[in-house]
This record gives structure tokens, C-alpha cells and sequence, in this order.
């Protein structure tokens, strides 16, 4: 199921986006912008991984020896 959302950009923006879409880089602009949310959503797991390796690393992590830890 899809859901239609309405957005204002300035005309400056939109004009960068239809000239991608002209160029057939994508096929729409809605195509457009559902690349910009799954490259959004891959950086933000970039982050939370660095993130999660930056407190492995200050010893900031609780090591697990089995399942029962985890009660």
C-alpha cells in the first residue's frame, strides 16, 4: 500500500530534481526521493555501527558468556 505525500521544496531544488529524472537517472521524482530515504536509512546504520564499535572499543559493552546472561 503507498501513501501519497505532498512536499514544498524551493524551486531551486526542484529543478535540480527534474533535471535528474530528465537526464534518466530515475524515472520520477518520487523515484528521487525514495533513493534520498534508503540512502538516509543506509548512513544512519553507517552511524549507528560506528557508534556501537566506538563503545566496544572504550569497554563500554557488557560481554555475554551464554543466553542466561540475558535474563
Amino acid at each position: 500500500m503507498r501513501n501519497i505525500v505532498t512536499i514544498s521544496l524551493p524551486k531551486q531544488l526542484d529543478e535540480q530534481i527534474e533535471k535528474e529524472v530528465e537526464s534518466g537517472n530515475f524515472a520520477s521524482k518520487s523515484e528521487f526521493v525514495r533513493y534520498l530515504i534508503r540512502l538516509w536509512k543506509e548512513e544512519k546504520l553507517v552511524r549507528e555501527i560506528k557508534q556501537a564499535e566506538k563503545e566496544i572499543k572504550a569497554g563500554l559493552v557488557k560481554k555475554f558468556k551464554s543466553m542466561k546472561d540475558l535474563e
